[in-house]
């Protein structure tokens, strides 16, 4: 019986933008900032997309909100991006050495200094640096499973 099989892949298209500032932690700070609040901006504008088709309505004042809200979610989620890579760089140029700890020790202070600029209460500090740590080193566990 004949037969017949199909064989492809699928890639992921890359885009790498260098931005050479003349100093490594800056460098990888930045490269997260822009990644990350990308993928915010990209979100925020998704989101917001689906309501106006969903509404129907489409106005300037929304294009305006939208706008509004791309920036703000970019440069929030892209600050603590950038913090975060920034901290784990630094944490293994300290160290000395590249494992999961430097990811968890990113992440508690990236937690810790997030919280205490929003003005929360000194437990909730400790919870925030506590879940940095985890989702950080529970991110890098993952990674090298994959």
């Amino acid at each position: 019986m004949p037969s017949s099989s199909f064989g492809a892949s699928l890639a992921t298209p890359k885009l790498n933008v260098a931005i050479d500032t003349g100093n490594p932690f800056l460098n990888v700070t930045v490269d997260g900032f822009l990644k990350i609040g990308t993928v915010a901006a990209a979100k925020s504008l998704a989101e917001d997309a689906y309501y106006v088709v969903k509404g129907g309505n489409f106005s300037g004042r929304k294009i305006e909100h939208s706008l509004k809200k791309m920036c703000k979610e970019g440069a929030y989620w892209g600050t603590v991006a950038g913090m975060y890579v920034g901290m784990e760089y630094g944490m293994e140029r300290i160290r000395g050495t590249h494992d999961w700890k430097n990811a968890m020790l990113g992440g508690a202070l990236t937690g810790a200094l997030i919280s205490a600029a929003s003005n929360k209460s000194k437990d909730n500090v400790v919870i925030d640096a506590i879940a940095g740590g985890a989702i950080a080193t529970a991110s890098t566990f993952l990674n090298y499973l994959i």
